[in-house]
């Protein structure tokens, strides 16, 4: 299938939220490390609720056995009962990318919290509480994997109701209060800033993966895909699939005429400009996503149509040779008129009995030849039995 290339404006990333601008490479990006996410957040969530019981010891010991203990405890127990819930959710549903967030944001959400109900309910130690609240804050920005926005919405709200409780029931000085304040505050860009950072390398980490993988299966040139792409993995699967569920398969060689001539009239840059032009012709006349372009040698190219039959190729194959001849090339002032040929082969793998396939590729560039030898500017089409 074809895929639109690689460009410098795709894979922008938007710079507040760091994700990337085009919601298809993101979602891509997302999937790419799915896996990896929800692996770090089972180890996040399973080592954060260990350390939150843990930390019952410290109720026990600053209120001793009464009521608000009992409530602590409680509400301790109730955040590791959420967090066993969301590793159930991701256990169950793990290519889930909603799934994932919600988990995340579940999470996220219960332990801050749990955390307030704690300080509330033990508000002599507003000063301990801060430096808890801290470590709350990057944990929520950097030590879970979520959205940036949804982490930095998360952690201002609990700083901020922190803050009021502090203020309402913490009994503490303006001065101390305020300078409190002003360390979560600065805790929390700190923890943007941080976890803004960790983003954008993660995603031009992956940018850089798409474009070396772009350039090893794609020709710089045209854009199209390259020979190698071709016959390492894109003609093979096509035709298994047209195999497997018995549909046609059509392929189309194309050459341009008298190119050489092209070359040694307006140089090999007005060659290249000719060459661009044609592949955006076949890029822009067949199906996004279904079709696949490719360039398969100096200026010959290959259309692979899948659910196409013999007709089909042929009406493509017309309607392609007249809009290049039809339309000179626009090149420093200059109009170059180039003409192209073609062989369209199919093979309708509902009624094929032999391995006519196998030789498709051949078979095409034979019809191709016989169109060159008919005059040029033609197409001969053939079906394959």
């Amino acid at each position: 299938m074809r895929s639109t290339p690689v460009s410098s404006r795709t894979i922008e990333v938007a710079p507040l939220r760091c994700e990337f601008c085009d919601a298809t490479i993101e979602t891509a990006f997302l999937h790419h490390h799915l896996a990896m996410t929800q692996a770090q957040l089972r180890v996040t969530f399973l080592f954060c609720s260990v350390f939150y019981l843990c930390f019952a010891l410290t109720d026990l010991v600053w209120l001793g056995y009464e009521l608000k203990t009992c409530l602590l405890v409680g509400a301790r127990l109730t955040v590791a009962a959420v967090v066993l819930a969301c590793l159930a959710m991701l256990k169950r549903r793990p290519g889930s990318i909603p799934f994932t967030r919600v988990a995340a944001n579940i999470v996220e959400v219960a332990g801050a919290a749990g955390f307030l109900l704690i300080a509330a309910l033990r508000p002599s130690e507003f000063s301990l509480h801060a430096i808890s609240m801290s470590i709350v804050v990057i944990v929520l920005y950097i030590y879970i994997p979520n959205r940036l926005l949804y982490a930095a919405a998360i952690s201002a709200a609990a700083t901020a109701l922190f803050i009021l409780l502090a203020r309402w029931l913490g009994n503490m000085p303006t001065v101390e209060l305020s300078t409190m304040a002003a360390l979560l505050v600065l805790c929390n860009l700190f923890g943007y800033v941080a976890a803004r950072r960790y983003q954008l390398l993660w995603r031009e980490e992956y940018s850089a993966q798409m474009v070396l993988k772009n350039l090893s299966v794609r020709d710089p040139l045209t854009g199209c895909y390259n020979r190698r792409h071709l016959h390492d993995r894109l003609l093979e699967t096509e035709i298994s699939r047209a195999q497997r569920y018995r549909l046609s398969l059509t392929v189309i060689m194309c050459d341009l005429d008298h190119f050489k001539a092209v070359n040694d009239t307006y140089g090999h840059y007005g060659g290249d400009a000719v060459l661009q032009h044609f592949a955006g012709l076949l890029q822009s006349m067949t199906r996004d996503s279904i079709d696949s372009v490719v360039r398969y040698g100096g200026e010959e190219f290959l259309l692979i149509l899948p659910e196409t039959d013999l007709a089909g190729g042929e009406l493509l194959a017309e309607r392609l040779r007249q809009g290049f001849a039809a339309h000179p090339v626009e090149h420093e002032g200059q109009r170059i008129a180039v003409t192209a040929s073609f062989g369209v082969a199919s093979v309708d793998f509902a009624t094929s009995t032999h391995a006519a396939h196998v030789n498709m590729i051949a078979a095409a560039d034979d019809l191709l030849y016989a169109a060159k030898n008919s005059g040029r500017n033609r197409v001969c089409a053939k079906q394959l039995v």
